[in-house]
């Protein structure tokens, strides 16, 4: 179905519909651009960043479903609800947060996609001397779960969940994401003593070079481009839904048990009901994990709570403490394993 624009207000006809509604359209009807939407001006600062380090190379940006660069493709691909605010309205009460929905987080997000493409343009990663620096890019590894050391000086410190520590790739396009967002006197200063600084004195190394020679690829595929997908914005939640809410675990009851009881005076999941966003914000902020799947735990926790008849003493802080511990150790092995699952 084609939707054009209102011809009073210049806005998409879509941009009126209810959620329901808007739901039910494919993302390539939506004929959103990057041209005219407030992604412009964090792509133009990008490209301006690159010619302040006299590098020629400006990765191609286009919408797709989600932030990456594809493999082997100099171009970087930004979540299409990024590109109309009334599909960062949507994405925001499907997924309770907007993935790079500030200026800020847009452009951390934009350097590090941009390490990606510079690599896949210039082949860096190939060399020995890469993989001396970064690791072997080929070994097993799992970015969606990983073990990370918060305490490490081995790598840049960029995007949360020390995401540096989850493949050698990704420690590279960190690693360049700091180079390039921060004076060299800057980034010298801030990591000291760090052994992270002789991977950031290599990726100089390597953007010197870059800055003399043309990279051996140009142009490359937009993979899962939004002009192209024919899924409805519903399946396209759903499906996003379903991946951040696998593997939630049936709670041990002995658990819940030892933080409540049955012979307090309030019902433990009135008590969690009323703190919800402060343990949820409290937990997102610590652990860095997506919003939604910590809303989900939550939710899942309140309603087994009440399915066990669970009960809680006066004593709010130290059921909340202890609760927020128990979600913390959770979360925090999800991040590990890619399962929620008790320590022991």
């Amino acid at each position: 179905m084609e939707e054009t624009a209102d011809s009073q207000t210049g806005e998409p006809a879509w941009a009126t519909l209810s959620d329901a509604q808007l739901l039910q359209m494919r993302i390539c009807d939506l004929h959103v651009r990057i041209e005219g939407s407030e992604i412009q001006p964090r792509v133009q600062e990008l490209y301006t960043e690159l010619a302040e380090r006299n590098l020629a190379i400006r990765p191609v940006c286009y919408l797709g479903d989600e932030w990456f660069s594809p493999e082997g493709s100099p171009t970087i691909a930004i979540p299409f609800y990024l590109a109309y605010p009334r599909l960062e309205a949507l994405e925001l009460k499907q997924m309770l947060e907007v993935e790079g929905g500030t200026p800020e987080w847009c452009m951390s997000l934009l350097r590090h996609e941009c390490g990606h493409a510079i690599d896949h343009a210039y082949g860096f990663s190939a060399r020995d001397e890469w993989r001396e620096v970064f690791g072997d890019r080929t070994a097993e590894y799992d970015p969606e779960t990983y073990r990370p050391r918060p305490y490490s000086r081995s790598y840049v410190q960029h995007l949360p969940n020390w995401y540096a520590q989850s493949h050698p790739d990704e420690d590279f396009a960190e690693t360049f994401a700091v180079w390039l967002a921060m004076p060299a006197d800057a980034w010298r200063t801030k990591y000291e003593g760090w052994k992270a600084l002789e991977k950031l004195e290599y990726v100089e190394k390597l953007m010197q070079e870059a800055a003399t020679i043309r990279p051996a690829l140009s142009r490359g595929r937009r993979i899962s481009e939004a002009s192209k997908l024919k899924r409805t914005l519903e399946r396209y939640y759903a499906e996003r839904r379903r991946r951040f809410a696998e593997d939630f675990p049936d709670f041990y009851d002995a658990d819940l048990q030892a933080i409540f009881g049955k012979t307090g005076t309030e019902p433990a999941h009135k008590l969690m009901r009323r703190n919800k966003q402060a343990l949820i914000n409290s937990i997102v902020h610590w652990t860095g994990q997506p919003k939604y799947t910590v809303d989900q735990l939550v939710t899942q926790l309140i309603k087994r709570s009440r399915e066990l008849g669970l009960k809680t003493s006066n004593d709010d802080m130290r059921v909340n403490f202890d609760l927020a511990a128990y979600l913390a150790t959770l979360v925090t092995n999800y991040l590990h394993t890619g399962k929620f699952k008790r320590l022991v």
